[in-house]
């Protein structure tokens, strides 16, 4: 359990003077509060033998004045202590968010946004209260423990000796107790994890359950969610609600032993009423550090397998950010694409994604990429910027292995817009904007004109400042997937890949960007992804990929005067053209 603490050492050591200025006023506090059964037990004794009103009123105010420093020592230890603690959550969700934005694309396949979510939220809490009133806890209970059976015992060494009997009871069923949390809160967080990913799914297509008519069963697979977290909490709760009020009982059974114990002595003049007044009070105050060891190993347990959840996501290997090869630390990649014999295979996969790839693409060409669903197509595209690593030396970029080029500047060099366009939730300057805020504003105009978009400007009710909302909700699938073209061409790339990035934009559409992107791009490299023919016409190359394969490779003429996909797909869209609308649904 304690090793998954080690990742705290470093956020310790930095918050070191915060803890042990806490650790101060917190002794300073529990050393004060010591006091006040002493002032009781005088009060009483007093009383007691009728003493002056003015020695009373004297014990009186200086126990208020022991409660005032008590008081201010109290805020002084939550400052120290609760502030470090915060700054410790704070830093390790930032460097596990540091840690997401560094990890490879297929961590994200097999693990939910809702789960990691989870892990950021819920989880930073319980580590949180485990470096933070866990701490106080343990240390205030320590230190009370001892300090009270010590002035106990010096007082009076056979009725305390009476009175704790029942704490080595408590001691075991606090070591019980921690191994039980453990494994329950471990289970709850687990259960939130796939409540939060049940709403998070279904909110991010609501679109497409409110068309499906989905809305109930979509409502009772979170209710089944729900009902699980709820059962598994409540299995928590019920551990809880068992120990506590037992430790409680076996607390008073205590005093029950002190108040026949040291009442008999008190009658039989042993021990004086103020004393047996003092020892009540210490044994009430004793209660709370019997009751914080519970807190304790609740906390303790809690945040260590918060902490073992969030440190499977630091232990996880990085997307390698560089490697050995040919191209230097500066290196920026220009130059022909070459795809040499790569093959290439999804983990639990019956077949290969890409088998014996070859093509040469020279510098400033285009290649069009043709074939059917799961072909291949988006698996080779996600190679160049190594979203999917490929084998060494299969893919290279200016005779170079793309492996051996810094990642950031592979990517930079690369404008990458996938059929399924993201964009943020806000305005459309922004999402265009996006690699560079500061672009000159002609960088942008030519950007939109190039994508089309500018035709659209005058249904955009703020222009180019409109919001589009969470995922471009309130644009269509055709001005979404020209916002992101827009992104990638505001760029200049050296090398621009279109994966089926027209798909949902008309003929007619889709040919007046065409034509502005080669014009635009002479002299640069650029790939283009689609099953319309119309579109790979004016490649310079075109390839057909089947079942992973490269089955045709040549000049879109040449191809079409062929037997082959290629030709069977230009006459099938030739019988089954219609005239261009214009239209772009929504």
């Amino acid at each position: 359990m304690l090793k998954e603490f080690k990742t705290l050492v470093p956020y310790l050591r930095r918050y070191r003077w915060r803890y042990a200025l806490g650790l101060l006023c917190l002794v300073a506090v529990d050393a004060a509060q010591l006091l006040l059964p002493q002032y009781l037990r005088r009060a009483v004794d007093s009383i007691a033998a009728g003493g002056p009103v003015r020695a009373i009123v004297m014990i009186g105010l200086s126990m208020a004045l022991t409660a005032g420093a008590i008081a201010s020592g109290r805020f002084l230890w939550r400052f120290f202590i609760h502030g470090a603690s915060r700054r410790i959550e704070t830093a390790l969700r930032d460097r596990l968010f540091a840690r997401l934005m560094t990890l490879p694309t297929s961590y994200f396949h097999g693990n939910s946004a809702g789960d990691i979510m989870a892990r950021a939220t819920n989880d930073m809490q319980a580590i949180r209260m485990a470096t933070g009133m866990a701490f106080v806890a343990f240390v205030d209970g320590a230190f009370m423990s001892v300090a009270i059976l010590a002035v106990m015992f010096v007082q009076n060494p056979g009725t305390t000796l009476l009175t704790i009997a029942p704490l080595p009871l408590i001691t075991v069923l606090i070591v019980a107790f921690g191994r039980i949390v453990g494994k329950r809160f471990k289970r709850v967080q687990e259960l939130y994890s796939e409540m939060s990913s049940v709403a998070q799914e279904t909110l991010q297509g609501i679109r497409v359950v409110q068309s499906f008519v989905k809305e109930d069963e979509f409502a009772r697979r979170f209710s089944v969610a729900n009902d699980g977290y709820k059962k598994a909490s409540m299995g928590l709760v019920k551990v809880n609600g068992l120990f506590f009020p037992l430790i409680s009982f076996l607390a008073g059974l205590t005093t029950l032993v002190l108040v026949v114990a040291g009442g008999a002595a008190v009658i039989e003049n042993r021990m004086t009423p103020g004393s047996l007044a003092a020892m009540l009070a210490y044994l009430e105050m004793l209660i709370w550090p019997m009751l914080g060891a519970g807190f304790t190993v609740n906390m303790i347990q809690r945040g260590a397998a918060s902490l073992k959840r969030v440190n499977e996501v630091l232990d996880t290997e990085a997307e390698p950010r560089f490697a050995q090869g040919a191209a230097g630390a500066e290196a920026r990649p220009e130059g022909g694409v070459s795809f040499r014999g790569l093959s290439l295979s999804y983990p639990g996969a019956r077949a290969p994604a890409l088998d014996g790839i070859t093509i040469d693409l020279p510098a400033g060409k285009t290649l069009g990429v043709l074939g059917k669903v799961g072909s291949g197509k988006s698996s080779l595209c996600k190679t160049l910027a190594r979203i999917v690593e490929p084998p060494r030396g299969a893919v290279l970029w200016g005779g170079v292995d793309v492996g051996s080029y810094p990642l950031e500047e592979l990517r930079s060099a690369i404008g990458f817009v996938p059929q399924d366009s993201f964009l943020f939730s806000a305005s459309i300057r922004e999402n265009v904007l996006f690699s560079d805020p500061d672009l000159p504003e002609e960088r942008f105009e030519r950007a939109v004109a190039i994508s089309a978009l500018d035709r659209d400007k005058r249904l955009f009710s703020h222009g180019w400042d409109t919001v589009v909302g969470e995922r471009g909700l309130t644009l269509s699938g055709g001005q979404k997937q020209r916002v992101a073209i827009a992104r990638a061409v505001v760029r200049d790339p050296e090398l621009l890949v279109l994966d089926d990035a027209l798909s949902a934009v008309d003929t007619e559409t889709e040919e007046s960007i065409i034509e502005a992107l080669i014009a635009d791009r002479a002299g640069k490299t650029t790939i283009i992804v689609s099953n319309r023919v119309s579109t790979l016409r004016r490649a310079d190359i075109v390839a057909v990929l089947d079942s992973g394969r490269l089955s045709q490779l040549g000049a879109p003429a040449s191809l079409a005067a062929a037997d082959g996909f290629y030709a069977e797909i230009a006459a099938l869209q030739a019988l089954s053209a219609e005239p261009v609308t214009g239209g772009e649904g929504r």
